[in-house]
């Protein structure tokens, strides 16, 4: 069973030695390993059951790092960094030699993030460390968005977990590349596309990967509940699916006929960004339920409504 904590004395001294601490973000708890050491992060894909073509996301305290980390950095990376960061959003960059192949698996750029999350904070302006740290579940599954979802997954294969309490935005990080002179969105994420659009004006969103991803979460099939997931109109789903037992994810509305248990309301005043913060807790707890199929609908094509349905399709693939 691993450790949970609040004590970043405790967290730093682990990582220094080479082994992994499940941290909180404001997005998802991330399982992170110092990013510099090659068995160390090896030990995450161990214990994720993570493939090594899937790259990480480093995580810095603040961009006074990026020179020893990285190269050709773009004007239109300060502009982003002094509005968005810290915050949900990741940075793809030219790498230099220092940070190891396995980091990035392979390719001569590397996801860089600054967390807004006052414990993961300071465990990072403290250690000086760069922290690699995708998700704290096993690979393929739900994300954790508190210290005991890290627990029930990943607690027989960790040492430590840093509870910061529940995350506030609840998806991961929105995901930019600027490693070529036409920047594109390469995750939609806890990050509105709006907000980057106003600071950079249109940008090409490029979401999927079949199996070398340049980015962390582009494959098409991710984020996976246990149970099978149909998006769709919920009211024609319930007539084709009659007779099963069923649960529903919706924004706001509730259905006659489904036990109210089993109706997952993300946000009653159809608020995106704390259907954003609910969405990984409902398909958890659904996925705990005994029920044969989970119906859910699309959100609204703005703010954050886009990076949800990225994440339903995934679950549903």
């Amino acid at each position: 069973m691993a450790k949970i904590s609040t004590n970043i004395s405790e967290a730093q001294a682990l990582l220094e030695k080479g082994e992994l601490v499940a941290i909180p973000t404001e997005t998802v708890y991330g399982l992170a390993a110092n990013a510099l050491n090659t068995e160390a992060v090896a030990s995450i894909f161990e214990a994720k059951g993570r493939p090594h073509f899937d790259p990480l996301i480093v995580h810095l305290h603040d961009k006074s790092q990026l020179d020893v980390l990285c190269q050709k950095i773009p004007d239109v990376f300060n502009r982003l960094y002094e509005t968005f960061s810290p915050g949900p959003i990741t940075y793809i960059l030219k790498k230099k030699e220092i940070i190891p192949d396995l980091v990035t698996s392979g390719n001569d750029t590397v996801g860089i993030r600054f967390p807004n999350h006052p414990l993961t904070r300071e465990l990072l302006f403290e250690s000086g460390l760069p922290l690699a740290a995708p998700s704290a579940n096993p690979f393929g599954y739900v994300s954790p968005t508190t210290a005991q979802h890290v627990e029930n997954q990943l607690g027989n294969k960790i040492p430590y977990i840093l509870d910061g309490g529940p995350c506030s935005v609840g998806i991961e990080s929105t995901i930019i590349d600027l490693s070529t002179d036409t920047p594109k969105i390469l995750r939609l994420g806890g990050l509105a596309l709006e907000e980057i659009e106003e600071i950079m004006g249109k940008i090409e969103v490029t979401t999927h990967s079949s199996s070398n991803p340049q980015a962390p979460g582009m494959l098409s099939s991710h984020y996976s509940p246990g149970k099978k997931l149909i998006i769709g109109n919920i009211e024609e789903l319930l007539k084709t699916h009659s007779g099963k037992s069923t649960a529903i994810i919706s924004l706001s509305k509730t259905y006659e006929g489904i036990p109210i248990e089993n109706q997952k309301v993300l946000s009653p005043s159809g608020d995106l960004k704390l259907a954003a913060a609910n969405l990984f807790k409902v398909l958890r707890e659904l996925d705990r339920e005994n029920i044969d199929v989970i119906l859910a609908e699309l959100m609204p094509n703005i703010g954050l409504g886009p990076a949800i349905n990225d994440r339903l399709k995934r679950a549903a693939h």
